[in-house]
């Protein structure tokens, strides 16, 4: 049996070897018996391949004091026994490297283990889906939280063709966490039928993973302080969706919530009370959001708290319509035309209009910027004229301009600056270059204007957005 599989399934190891002969003339048969009768090949090579098994997988597995297959012959008894049992040829690889202790079993020793899963009522082909998804139930006894599960499984009416069907091919399964999780909904006030009704309904709640993404979303729910019987009510009412997405949208939300810099403790009301919601939502990136709503990000926070339903309107998919202005933007653009107006626009002109999008902030701290400014000794017009030229100026935040002007007038006094900067320059210069040019200019300059002060001012200049 081995021999006929090897010589179908190894076509990597018959390429190597038909590349070692290719510039020969001659019959290709004869070629190769005059390669293998002076070079002889190690016969684990093809075998592990036609066992399911990559020559990278392989390659660490092949023992270093033999090459013929017929030096191991339990290897070839367990091999043979496993085939036998009706599992394929190609998915014993799985099993060698997972499981490489059952190669070496004596002779019996193998067919005994497999007869004592029939012996519990499973059926053969179940035996092999099982053993397939995890070898490690061949090692030792017969595997104690595998058992344990099927029991619980059982005892809720499921038959072991249902468990059977929803295991997946090629997967591994952790018995032991997943009959960690069927006692933690126990624990959690999940009766009997309640978790029945859930695992048929959402088997993947179980499997995925062997339970890790259930696990996963009930310890991040458990951070952002949501209750036991929140997270009980979650899961019997989960949607059609696998548990890996939930968890995904639900920490995209999370996210999304954070880059709109709302408070931590919003955030947390929001996923312990919407939690199901939030998990449904495939979400657009939030400068998408922000751009096709039109919106402010503290305006954006107010919306979610006051209603989180409306985060199903800006799912993926769905197109985004921009929001109408509120009170306060109207508001704010009124305070802004009337400064504007006093500076020497002219209403509704193309400069005006400009100017109200390019000016952050509303009317009154406009003003109150402009006074920080005219307190540095300018007179009115100059200061009018300034900010038309270089908006920035009055954009930045009082407490940063003020600082800035401060720290220079300081390194004034000291005499090692020039005297005559433009306020324009000592205002728009990076934070960076600031600290490296002036602050770091004197060797007292730390210490009146510390930097952690500078980045401080920054980050809430940063925060600021107009509408």
């Amino acid at each position: 049996m081995a021999a006929e599989n090897i010589s179908n399934n190894s076509p990597c190891f018959l390429e190597k070897l038909l590349k070692r002969v290719e510039n020969e003339e001659g019959d290709i048969g004869w070629s190769i018996s005059r390669l293998l009768r002076y070079h002889p090949i190690n016969e684990f090579e093809p075998f592990f391949e036609s066992m399911g098994l990559k020559p990278s997988e392989y390659v660490s597995l092949l023992p270093r004091d033999l090459m013929f297959l017929s030096d191991d012959e339990l290897l070839l008894e367990n091999y043979n026994v496993l085939c036998n049992y009706g599992i394929a040829c190609n998915q014993i690889g799985k099993i060698y490297k997972e499981a490489k202790e059952v190669f070496l079993y004596d002779y019996g020793v193998l067919s005994s283990k497999l007869q004592a899963f029939e012996e519990l009522g499973l059926s053969q082909s179940t035996i092999v889906r099982y053993i397939v998804s995890s070898p490690y139930l061949l090692l030792g006894n017969v595997n104690v939280e595998f058992l344990q599960v099927l029991e619980k499984l059982k005892s809720f009416g499921m038959e072991i063709s249902w468990i059977e069907e929803h295991l997946l091919e090629g997967i591994t399964y952790n018995w032991k966490r997943v009959l960690g999780l069927l006692c933690l909904f126990g624990k959690m006030g999940c009766g009997k039928e309640q978790l029945a009704r859930l695992i048929i309904k959402h088997p993947g709640i179980l499997f995925e993973g062997s339970g890790d993404r259930t696990l996963s979303l009930i310890g991040f729910l458990l951070k952002f302080g949501s209750t036991v019987d929140q997270i009980r009510l979650l899961f019997l009412e989960f949607p059609q969706i696998q548990v890996g997405i939930f968890v995904l949208n639900l920490r995209q939300c999370f996210l999304f919530l954070n880059e709109i810099d709302m408070e931590v403790t919003e955030i947390g009301k929001i996923v312990c009370s919407h939690s199901l919601l939030l998990g449904s939502c495939t979400m657009k990136k939030t400068s998408t959001l922000l751009n096709k709503l039109n919106v402010g990000k503290k305006r954006l926070c107010r919306l979610i708290q006051e209603n989180p339903q409306e985060l199903k309107n800006w799912v993926l998919g769905n197109r985004v319509n921009p929001l109408p202005e509120s009170e306060e933007d109207l508001e704010s653009k009124l305070q802004k035309s009337k400064f504007l107006l006093n500076m020497g626009f002219v209403e509704n002109s193309e400069q005006m209009e400009s100017a109200i999008k390019l000016f952050q902030g509303n009317g009154g701290e406009l003003q109150e910027r402009f006074d920080c400014i005219m307190k540095a000794g300018l007179n009115q017009k100059d200061v009018f004229k300034m900010v038309k030229l270089s908006p920035e100026i009055i954009s930045q935040k009082k407490d940063r301009v003020e600082l800035r002007l401060s720290m220079y007038n300081w390194l004034k006094d000291q005499g090692v600056v020039n005297p005559k900067l433009a306020l324009r320059t000592i205002v728009a210069y990076s934070d960076k270059y600031f600290e490296n040019h002036y602050i770091n200019l004197h060797p007292n300059g730390p210490q009146f204007c510390p930097v952690s002060k500078l980045i401080s001012t920054y980050k809430d200049q940063s925060r600021f957005k107009p509408r």
